[in-house]
C-alpha cells in the first residue's frame, strides 16, 4: 500500500526552502481548522496527501495526524517529509502539480505529549494511538485533542487523497452559507481518472435495505450536474472528505467506536438527523484512491476477506441498533453477495461475509 523505497526520493537543500506561492483569498473567513488524518502503514500515500493540504489557500489549518501504530517505519520517513529530507512521488502524472515542486519546509513537527501549539499555525501534530485501532477510534483521538483546542471547525480526510488548493475553502464557504450544516463533504474524483466522479460528497443510503449508493457515480466531471438536488439525496457524507462543525462534534459526539471499520460515518450522520443538515460543496475537488487500505471492491473489483467481515459486521451493527426491521434484508443480501464470490472462485470472502454478518458480538 505504501510507495516501496524506490517510488520515494532523498531531496536535496533546496527544496526544503522552496515555497509554492498559494492565491490569497480577500474573502476567506478567518477560521481555525484541524485536518484529521489517519496513517496505517501509509506512509507514502500519506506524505504525497499531506503535500496537497499544505497547498490550501485557506491558511489557518494544523494538522493532526494520527497513527494506528504503523509498522513499516510511517514515523520516520513522515518526520523526514516535514524536515525537507524526502519528498512526496504522485503516481499518476495528472497528479504531480499537488506533490511538485515541494511545499516550504520544513515543517515544525509536535507530538500529542508536548505543548501543543496556537490553532492555525500550519504545524503537523504527530498522534500515536498506540494500536491498531480501527478507523473510529485512530481519528477520535485527533479529533478528542483538536475539540480541547480553540478550532472552528474540524477536517477528516483520508491519507490516500490528495486535494485540491481550493478543496478546504470551498468547504468553509458551504458551511458558512448555512449555520444549520453540520457535515459538509467534496466531489470525490478517481485519482487514476481525476475528471471522472467517484461520488458527489457521499452517498444515498436505504436503511431498510442496507444499501448505499453513490451520488453521481462514475459521471464525468465536465457534465452539468444539479448539485443542490445530489446534496439533498445525501444519506451521509463520505468520510474520505468530511468537513465538520465544532458545533457538530459537540452535539453529536465523536465517531462511534463499535464497527472498528465501515459505517462509522452513517452511524455519525443517522444520530444528527433533525439536529443537522448535510451539504455539498461542488468546488472542492478531492482525488481518492478508494480502497488501498481494506482492501474494498474498487481494488481489482474484488473485496478482500478482511474488508467482507468487517464490511457486513458493521452493516448488522448498524442496521439492528438503528433500523431493526431491516435486519432480514441484511442478511438477505449477506448471503447473495456470499453466494456471488463463492461462485466467482473467492471463497474466503464468502466465507467471511458470513461470519461478519453472523457476528452478535458487542449488540
Amino acid at each position: 500500500m505504501a510507495f516501496a523505497t524506490t517510488r520515494t526520493i532523498v531531496i536535496s537543500e533546496q527544496i526544503s526552502s522552496g515555497d509554492v506561492p498559494v492565491a490569497p483569498q480577500p474573502n476567506q473567513p478567518k477560521q481555525n481548522v484541524a485536518v484529521i488524518v489517519l496513517n496505517w502503514n501509509a506512509w507514502g500515500d500519506c506524505i504525497e496527501c499531506l503535500e496537497s493540504v499544505y497547498r490550501s489557500d485557506h491558511r489557518e489549518l494544523t494538522v493532526f495526524l494520527c497513527d494506528n501504530r504503523s509498522t513499516d517505519g510511517s514515523r520516520d520517513h513522515i518526520f523526514d517529509w516535514a524536515a525537507g529530507q524526502l519528498c512526496a512521488r504522485a503516481e499518476s502524472p495528472a497528479m504531480t502539480e499537488f506533490s511538485c515542486p515541494p511545499c516550504r519546509k520544513p515543517i515544525t513537527v509536535f507530538t500529542s505529549d508536548d505543548s501543543l501549539p496556537q490553532p492555525g499555525t500550519r504545524d503537523l501534530i504527530w498522534v500515536q494511538t498506540g494500536a491498531n485501532l480501527g478507523f473510529a477510534a485512530g481519528h477520535n483521538a485527533g479529533i478528542e485533542l483538536a475539540m480541547s483546542q480553540a478550532y472552528d471547525f474540524l477536517w477528516i480526510l483520508n491519507a490516500d487523497t490528495v486535494v485540491d488548493s481550493r478543496a478546504l475553502s470551498a468547504l468553509l464557504a458551504r458551511a458558512a452559507s448555512d449555520p444549520d450544516i453540520g457535515l459538509c463533504g467534496s466531489v470525490l474524483c478517481y485519482y487514476d481518472a481525476p475528471e471522472t466522479i467517484q461520488e458527489a460528497g457521499g452517498c444515498a443510503y436505504y436503511p431498510y435495505l442496507g444499501i448505499a449508493r453513490r451520488l453521481a457515480p462514475d459521471a464525468e466531471l465536465r457534465m452539468k450536474h444539479d448539485w443542490r438536488a445530489l446534496e439533498g439525496k445525501l444519506g451521509y457524507v463520505s468520510a474520505a472528505s468530511c468537513l465538520a462543525s465544532r458545533a457538530f462534534v459537540k452535539d453529536i459526539g465523536l465517531l462511534s467506536e463499535d464497527y472498528f471499520l465501515y459505517c462509522e460515518e452513517i452511524d455519525w450522520a443517522t444520530r444528527a438527523r433533525g439536529r443537522f443538515t448535510f451539504a455539498l460543496a461542488e468546488d472542492s475537488l478531492v482525488y481518492h484512491k478508494k480502497g488501498r487500505s481494506t482492501g474494498s471492491k474498487s481494488v481489482a473489483g474484488k473485496r478482500s476477506p478482511m474488508s467482507a467481515y468487517y464490511l457486513w459486521r458493521a452493516r448488522r451493527r448498524f442496521t439492528k441498533r438503528f433500523y431493526p426491521l431491516g435486519l432480514p434484508s441484511v442478511f438477505a443480501l449477506a448471503v447473495g453477495a456470499a453466494l456471488v464470490a463463492f461462485i466467482t472462485g473467492q471463497k474466503e470472502t464468502a466465507r467471511a461475509t458470513l461470519r461478519g454478518v453472523m457476528n452478535k458480538s458487542n449488540e
